[in-house]
């Protein structure tokens, strides 16, 4: 999954504002690059990060999706946890709806469910603007595990089909180093809910942290979480380095998995 940030305020630094051209050119060449999904968004969720207006959201994503539907041959989803531009931007000819809310927004349940749409439920401690004021667990994985069941549950009770639900734990979003750290090495643990996992840590702090380098130069980082993330049972991996993580993806896969003798 290729991150198409339409924000102004990214904290990877990737973000394209409301720009079509610029958002087709990442596009094109993620998808050249081997991208199965792109992730279209526009409000940042860095830590610390307001919220976006409901209009300047929908300006910024639909038109973007609308061109990536129009011109690429590859699905598309909404990052959003808003219903009405869930709703718009599946009309446009997104596929999938992203919700790091975990569809607790009033009506995103009833919006998906109508959409008939699959859906990514995320787990967050706190806001976008709090998450990282000393989030606490006491099992960070047993935890996790527990409020995505309870999701799982309400989205289904919702109309939501099982088969369309994607889980998410949440990377960096409301967790120290070390939650996240532990809840990579445990990924595992969660494949006892039945649905396909999704996993983020492109560029993020906790690789930072570990490596103490700049957003830019986390790369490598990025590429050994995500080859833990395939190894421990991750199914779909959200970067912004493509083609540098479709290889690990590629060769992970290989290693796990066995590889057809010519």
């Amino acid at each position: 999954m290729g991150i198409i940030n339409a924000t102004d305020d990214s904290f990877s630094g990737d973000g394209l504002r409301s720009s079509v051209r610029s958002a087709m050119r990442q596009a094109t060449r993620f998808v050249d690059e081997g991208a199965d999904i792109l992730d279209v968004g526009a409000e940042s969720t860095r830590p610390g990060s307001e919220a976006v207006p409901l209009e300047q959201e929908l300006e910024r994503v639909v038109p973007i999706v609308e061109s990536i539907r129009a011109t690429l041959d590859v699905h598309v989803s909404v990052d959003t946890t808003k219903p009405e531009v869930a709703r718009r931007a599946v009309e446009a000819g997104a596929r999938i709806i992203n919700d790091i809310n975990g569809l607790r927004a009033d009506g995103m349940i009833e919006t998906a469910a109508d959409l008939g749409a699959p859906v990514v439920i995320m787990h967050m401690q706190g806001t976008p603007r709090t998450m990282q004021q000393k989030p606490e667990y006491d099992d960070v994985v047993g935890d996790i595990k527990a409020w995505l069941a309870r999701r799982v549950e309400a989205a289904i009770a919702g109309g939501i089909a099982e088969s369309e639900i994607i889980i998410d734990p949440g990377f960096g979003f409301g967790k120290s180093v070390n939650h996240n750290l532990e809840m990579l090495r445990r990924l595992r643990e969660f494949e006892c809910l039945g649905r396909p996992i999704l996993l983020g840590t492109s560029r993020k702090s906790t690789i930072g942290q570990v490596l103490d380098l700049p957003v830019a130069e986390r790369v490598f980082g990025t590429a050994a979480t995500c080859a833990v993330a395939i190894a421990n049972g991750a199914d779909i991996i959200r970067v912004h380095d493509v083609g540098q993580m479709v290889q690990v993806a590629r060769t992970t896969d290989a290693i796990m998995k066995g590889w057809p003798e010519s």
